[in-house]
């Protein structure tokens, strides 16, 4: 990656206050993203009418909240970044259809999916200040259609040191948040970040658990009902620490020993997704 240091910006995150942040320019994602959501024809549609302000299937009105973490008062660590660190080849068995092992850790439908956002929504551009950079991973639209689809408020939670390093602004995140919403067809029900570096000791940075723990609150529901989907090892931790659920989605930079120890690890996305939903998918679970 470029940049000052090596901590990889995909592990970061920012924000100011809670703050309502507007949809940025529309636009199209990748080629490869298109061909993933093409093949999820008949997941999404079911999303008909999925545009409206009330979440499918539960008449709550929408919430639309961006923010920061709050200040430094626990542990936060960082992780150097690495290329070529190819992942394991994730083998295993097919998940239950009816929601066995599926969902918040209570099973059944999780109460929000909170995903990491550079390297699993969207490509991997270090400390990217640019919306017209933005360009979402493959599969990100049909599994963001998917949630949508089946009632399920969708957020993201992302570390982005770049703020604290002096390489973003707040304004800068938000507009970058917001072309993701734009690429996704409409806002997330919830973005909150880190913008504090490693050093601070923050209790938000991932793996602590302050993102996973203001998202569900912004939400209305509790952690351990959600499911956070990630490419490394610190959203896991993030994961584990407030008690929600970890699904791993392993890029070229994922360490062999992360996809070891995840709870669950998907092939792709659109996998994830299906298996957190309760829907046939390949997934590894430990032994």
């Amino acid at each position: 990656m470029s940049g000052p240091d090596p901590v990889r910006a995909a592990a970061d995150g920012g924000g100011a206050g809670a703050a309502t942040a507007g949809v940025g320019p529309s636009g199209t994602g990748t080629a490869g993203a298109a061909a993933a959501d093409g093949g999820a024809a008949a997941d999404s549609a079911a999303e008909a009418d999925a545009w409206g302000v009330a979440r499918a299937g539960t008449g709550r009105a929408r919430t639309r909240t961006s923010g920061a973490c709050p200040g430094p008062a626990g542990e936060g660590t960082g992780r150097p970044g690495r290329a070529g660190a190819a992942p394991r080849a994730v083998d295993g068995s097919t998940a239950p259809a009816d929601g066995g092992g599926a969902g918040g850790r209570g099973g059944g439908l999780p109460a929000a999916v909170l995903f990491d956002r550079d390297d699993t929504l969207v490509v991997d551009v270090p400390y990217n200040g640019d919306p017209e950079r933005v360009r979402l991973m493959p599969g990100a639209r049909a599994a963001v259609r998917l949630l949508r689809a089946r009632g399920v408020p969708v957020g993201v939670v992302s570390n982005q040191s770049g703020i604290g390093r002096g390489l973003l602004t707040e304004a800068a995140v938000r507009e970058v948040n917001a072309q993701v919403d734009a690429l996704l067809g409409r806002p997330l029900d919830v973005w909150v970040h880190c913008p504090h570096v490693p050093e601070d000791g923050c209790a938000c940075r991932k793996p602590a658990p302050g993102l996973v723990l203001r998202a569900a609150a912004a939400l209305g529901v509790t952690a351990e009902r959600c499911v956070v989907i990630g490419d490394i090892g610190a959203d896991m931790g993030a994961a584990r620490a407030a008690g929600a659920r970890g699904v791993l989605v392993p890029t070229t930079r994922t360490l062999p020993a992360e996809v070891a120890e995840a709870p669950d690890v998907c092939r792709d996305l659109l996998s994830a997704v299906r298996h957190v939903l309760g829907r046939p998918s390949t997934v590894r679970r430990p032994a």
